[in-house]
């Protein structure tokens, strides 16, 4: 079931959920180096990293649910 629930995903999802998770990633990383040097600003900016990766991740869930309704409709 995951198998067709990815395949039948537009590009634009998959783009959304790839951004989703690199930035999330980019995000802890920036975490992890700005907290270890004592960092703050490097701390507080990855935080907003992080803020928009989750941002794209629910945008990303929006298009694939008015996906999913429209393809129900036909």
């Amino acid at each position: 079931m995951l198998n067709e629930f990815w395949a039948t995903a537009s590009t634009t999802y998959k783009t959304l959920v790839f951004s989703a998770m690199g930035l999330i990633a980019v995000g802890i990383i920036l975490t992890i180096i700005g907290n270890s040097t004592q960092n703050k600003g490097l701390a507080m900016a990855s935080l907003g990293v992080i803020g928009l990766g989750l941002v794209l991740h629910v945008v990303g869930l929006v298009v694939r649910g008015q996906q999913i309704r429209r393809k129900l409709r036909k």
